[in-house]
């Protein structure tokens, strides 16, 4: 039996709600932070967990070779790549191993947001990055979340984490945070492709950033390097009383 991909997938609510209008225009914003952020990265693995119909095009833009998915819930629709099973706090993945990886909106529907990004640390090999995506709650798009009705329903359902206590917990892990963007200053009530939102959120950026509704964050593996010590001497010379050290009568002709 397959599923209608034209019709909503209510084992995956967020998934559902990328359909709906305004859901599609977050995530086509999404899409294009996320191609921005990864123009620049290199390898040849790149992991997505989750969100498994959005950030296909973002993806296929970028240099790395290979996608590899962990989807929420199975696809419904075409997925380009590879398409594992497992889950995001314990990745079926190699240490070491993965360039890149994508977290769109993962740590908030998680009891466990900083085992899953223990993972992330653990396949990524050093200076492979992360792009993560969350919704802040400090912002308009919370206010949803006081309504009942739609606090029921997704993306207000979910458990929406501060921005600067994810990158606390990266901090942690020994990641270096590399970017921090902030978009949807607008209600979530005004459609983010309108004209009236675009000058909010020029506004938004350059005088109230840290109230935007969306964070994508950007951070890379950093693995300290250990410098060798020098091995001690096997032998030493002796001290007598007083720090002076014995002489001696090598190269002298006297006793």
């Amino acid at each position: 039996m397959t599923t209608d991909p034209l019709q909503p997938d209510q084992s995956d609510p967020l998934q559902a709600w990328y359909r709906s209008a305004l859901g599609a225009e977050v995530a086509s914003h999404e899409g294009d932070c996320v191609r921005r952020l990864l123009a620049n990265t290199f390898g040849y693995y790149l992991v997505q967990v989750g969100a498994s119909e959005r950030f296909g095009e973002a993806l296929t833009a970028s240099r790395i070779r290979h996608r590899v998915l962990l989807p929420g819930t199975p696809p419904t629709g075409a997925v380009q790549g590879l398409s594992i099973v497992g889950e995001p706090d314990a990745l079926p993945l190699a240490s070491d191993s993965i360039d890149a990886v994508l977290l769109p909106h993962v740590l908030e529907y998680s009891d466990r947001p900083r085992a899953i990004l223990a993972e992330v640390e653990r396949v990524l090999i050093p200076e492979g990055r992360l792009i993560l995506l969350g919704f802040d709650p400090l912002s308009l798009w919370a206010l949803g979340r006081l309504w009942r009705p739609a606090c029921r329903r997704a993306p207000w359902n979910g458990r929406w984490r501060l921005a600067v206590q994810v990158e606390h917990w990266l901090n942690e892990l020994g990641f270096e945070i590399e970017v921090c963007e902030r978009a949807l200053f607008c209600p979530p009530i005004v459609s983010p492709a309108g004209a009236r939102c675009a000058t909010i959120e020029s506004l938004g950026r350059r005088f109230w950033p840290l109230f935007g509704g969306l964070y994508v964050i950007r951070a890379v593996k950093r693995v300290a390097t250990l410098t060798p010590l020098k091995p001690y001497r096997t032998s030493r010379h002796a001290l007598l009383p007083g720090g002076a050290v014995r002489p001696t009568t090598r190269g002298t002709g006297h006793v």
